[in-house]
């Protein structure tokens, strides 16, 4: 965990707590210990106390009696939820973004899938889940629809969480880079019923794998 020195101490620990949660460096079910977390950021327990209150607001901590706090496990129906509504915004912005989307935006993420190729042969999360964001924030884009942009964009933090369990815990990098391969000839082709369709079947895929990931951990 990095701590950014430009915010008020309070707000430092909470983005600090909140980013490691989102990145899943703090993983579903792990206890926060005042003190280690202290220890850890160089502050007293009084701000990772306020933090904690704050992220259990957000929902991304529960108080478990006896426990203390712990961040939150992830359930199929909070899953299943918000992939849905992912699924139906990625599903119209591929569809409107074979209007819109020139030579240059499928170059941009043709090279996409290129450093996601590469990253997953060198085992690199961090930049896997950064080269899927883009691929799909680019699609968005293209649509060109500023209402389903802001609404993707609301979604982007409860997404993420997700979106790492799955890069993370997937045993097939390729069927991403083969899926997204597909996803970018359909747009190519123009044709907006496939690339809609394969966008659809990507989220799907991703849920199916969380919910996998997470019936193996209990």
């Amino acid at each position: 965990m990095k701590i950014n020195e430009y915010l008020p101490l309070r707000d430092i620990v909470f983005q600090t707590l909140r980013k490691a949660i989102l990145n899943g460096e703090l993983e579903p079910g792990e206890r926060l210990m005042e003190t280690q977390l202290g220890e850890k950021l160089g502050v007293s327990r009084t701000p990772i106390r306020e933090a904690i209150r704050k992220l259990e607001l957000e929902g991304l901590v529960i108080m478990v009696p006896r426990k203390g706090a712990q961040v939150a496990q992830f359930t199929g129906k909070d899953i299943q939820d918000v992939l849905e509504v992912r699924a139906s915004l990625e599903a119209l912005a591929a569809k409107l973004a074979c209007k819109h989307m020139d030579e240059r935006s499928f170059l941009k993420l043709q090279l996409i899938i290129a450093e996601y190729e590469y990253a997953a042969k060198e085992d690199d999360i961090e930049v896997m889940i950064q080269k899927d964001i883009e691929f799909h924030d680019t699609i968005a884009e293209a649509s060109r629809n500023e209402k389903l942009v802001q609404l993707y964009n609301n979604m982007r933090e409860q997404v993420q969480r997700y979106r790492i369990t799955y890069l993370k815990n997937t045993e097939e990098s390729s069927a991403v880079i083969a899926e997204h391969n597909a996803m970018l000839e359909a747009l190519k082709n123009r044709d907006s019923e496939l690339a809609s369709q394969l966008a659809t079947k990507h989220i799907e895929t991703q849920c199916s794998s969380i919910m996998k990931f997470i019936q193996s951990k209990k």
